[in-house]
């Protein structure tokens, strides 16, 4: 099969395209004809081998862990899917990625494709959406009437960030550059900050839970604008916890965990109509360097999509 890989860490010059033996099927696995892949900061960072005290793996190595396409073969133990379905998934990180003709994945971490979305949609959601749900559903238990802040509402988690926020009925602010204030606004943001002109600490505004995902800084400074008895939760690195404390605040850090049920609620939540992904670029699965040199530059709306079948 055709896939993209690596054979050794380093830059966007590791890149390989080329024919690797399709994946082997365990009980447990669909093999996915995979259509659509997407393409995440954690790719290229696993890519320069920055992970590798938390993951070890085996060369040659597929990246990416976002998937869109449709079921071609079962293993014996699958109960929950049939050849033919279409699909979406986070697949297990510890394994060989989507940037592939074909991906076996654990059929408890997929879920039926939405089917008002296509496959380039579809792949566009599953890690942002489940990082976003688990942090303000699931870790800060996001409630009507709250304040949210979430930093780069513009970006790939931060679209669902807003949506799922809205959706359980809290007031939303977010950080964006001007160009991206509309798409915030768009997706439900109540309060806009271009972070380029204005200073998101100075307007003397408290929320009951900041969303970081940007790090560095810009979470530093989060600490003074959460209530206290709050939350400041990162996807990017752990709060200080001592800083925390002494505001009284709570602060929480975490690497996601995949899950296909919860995947499939918040495809519920797209086919009704409540959320919606953001696809900011489509590439051919051959220009993945070009696709892993836009996500390094982080100025984006949405998600970055790699288009394989």
């Amino acid at each position: 099969m055709k896939a993209v890989y690596i054979e050794a860490y380093g830059g966007r010059d590791q890149l390989r395209y080329g024919e690797l033996p399709e994946p082997q099927v365990g009980p447990r696995d669909v093999l996915i004809e995979v259509h659509a892949a997407a393409v995440n900061p954690v790719d290229w960072k696993i890519r320069n081998g920055w992970l590798q005290q938390r993951l070890q793996y085996a060369f040659p190595l597929i990246l990416g862990w976002d998937v869109a396409g449709v079921v071609v073969r079962t293993g014996p133990e699958v109960t929950r899917f049939r050849v033919g379905d279409e699909v979406f998934s986070r697949p297990d990180i510890a394994r060989n990625g989507a940037y592939a003709e074909h991906i076996a994945v654990d059929e408890r971490l997929v879920a039926k494709k939405p089917s008002n979305l296509s496959f380039e949609e579809a792949a566009a959601v599953p890690l942002a959406a489940l990082t976003a749900w688990e942090a303000l559903v699931d870790r800060a238990g996001v409630q009507a009437g709250q304040r949210v802040l979430i930093h780069a509402g513009a970006g790939g988690v931060g679209v669902y960030a807003i949506q799922f926020a809205k959706h359980f009925g809290a007031e939303v602010t977010t950080t964006v550059s001007a160009r991206n204030a509309p798409l915030a606004q768009e997706l439900g943001a109540d309060r806009v900050i271009d972070y380029t002109a204005e200073d998101f600490t100075k307007d003397g505004r408290v929320y009951d839970i900041v969303f970081d995902t940007v790090g560095a800084d810009v979470q530093e400074k989060s600490l003074d604008v959460v209530k206290p008895g709050g939350l400041l939760i990162s996807i990017v690195s752990p709060p200080q916890q001592e800083a925390c404390e002494a505001r009284g605040i709570r602060g929480a850090w975490f690497f996601l965990e995949p899950d296909g049920e919860k995947l499939a609620k918040i495809g519920r939540l797209i086919e009704e109509g409540r959320v919606k992904p953001v696809v900011g670029a489509v590439f051919p699965l051959a220009e993945a360097a070009k696709a892993h040199e836009l996500s390094e530059h982080r100025h984006l709306q949405g998600k970055i999509v790699l288009r394989v079948k």
